[in-house]
């Protein structure tokens, strides 16, 4: 296990330094953030003689960095950046300016304390970074390009005036809505990922359809807004509606009633409300019980847990199957 917990680690590593040495090779890349090196004693700064560009904080001079030879100590080690250097070492590029900041001490004590220091840093949440992702259009890594979509959906959402999700999600920077941004995303990834959304995702000659994804979704919200006007916009301890597993259950139900749709174009909000309503006799959004193929469940026993999330999606499809036959 730990074996294969240290190929995980490592695997990840050089994925984050393959993308990169992607990116620097790209037409316009840049490196904002420098690299933090720690020399030792044997490193020499000679201040200029330029007595004008001397100042209460700072002063102009050089570095004498002896250079070792095989087998000798270096003169320092990387403090934070080794990931960047290696990927500046591996890219097909002849050179790549880079921002340094170093210290100089033969103190073990120091250097290992900066190097702690600066490792154990809290990253920003990743909920602002998410929230922050379609307000540029940068090349980025894998995994922060995949959530751009669903960001750019989750901004829309949560903040066109249009629609039914008008300030009703909590990220970072609107901490009052009643649903967490990750059950959303979760929710549109889903559905970009095998659901109604994929075919507007775009590919490499065309880009996302947006609006159209905008639409079709305010349509389906609209409808469960209309649907199920007591448990909406409520807390998630109030509802399990507006709850993480709610809401990825009920988006897998809006991808349902799409590949159930019989004409072309986007169903619309009649569409949907006609046919949630025939799964609302089977929900306990707010009190009562679930009646699970398997067990029953009080309304407030769902969790936001695969387990429950799991069979939440598959009884409300059931339940919708079962009543449209019926009808």
């Amino acid at each position: 296990m730990q074996r294969g917990a240290a190929v995980l680690r490592n695997y990840g590593v050089y994925s984050h330094i393959e993308e990169i040495r992607s990116y620097l090779e790209t037409s316009s890349p840049m490196i904002p953030n420098g690299v933090v090196i720690a020399f030792d004693g044997s490193v020499e700064f000679r201040p200029s003689s330029w007595k004008t560009l001397t100042t209460k904080f700072s002063r102009m001079g050089s570095l004498r960095i002896p250079l070792a030879c095989d087998g000798e100590r270096r003169a320092g080690f990387i403090v934070d950046g080794q990931q960047r250097l290696a990927a500046i070492r591996e890219a097909h590029i002849k050179e790549f300016p880079i921002f340094v900041n170093a210290f100089i001490t033969d103190d073990v004590r120091t250097q290992t304390e900066q190097f702690i220091l600066v490792n154990s840093t809290k990253p920003l949440p990743k909920g602002l970074l998410y929230e922050l992702l379609p307000s540029t259009d940068a090349r980025l890594p894998t995994q922060l390009h995949r959530r751009r979509s669903p960001a750019e959906l989750l901004e829309r959402l949560n903040h066109d005036p249009e629609s039914p999700l008008f300030h009703m999600v909590r990220t970072p920077t609107s901490p009052e809505g009643v649903i967490k941004d990750n059950s959303m995303l979760k929710m549109l990834s889903n559905s970009l990922s095998e659901g109604s959304l994929f075919a507007m995702r775009g590919d490499g000659s065309r880009g996302a359809d947006i609006d159209g994804m905008f639409e079709l979704l305010c349509a389906f919200w609209g409808a469960v807004k209309e649907v199920f006007p007591d448990a909406w916009n409520l807390n998630s301890r109030h509802s399990r509606l507006m709850h993480g597993a709610g809401i990825v259950a009920v988006g897998n139900l809006m991808d349902h009633l799409v590949a159930k749709h019989p004409r072309k174009g986007h169903p619309s909000q009649r569409y949907f409300a006609k046919h949630l309503a025939l799964v609302a006799p089977c929900c306990a959004w707010t009190k009562g019980t679930w009646k699970f193929k398997k067990n029953s469940r009080r309304w407030n026993e769902i969790q936001n847990t695969r387990q429950d999330v799991a069979p939440l999606m598959e009884f409300l499809q059931r339940c919708y199957d079962e009543a449209a036959k019926a009808a």
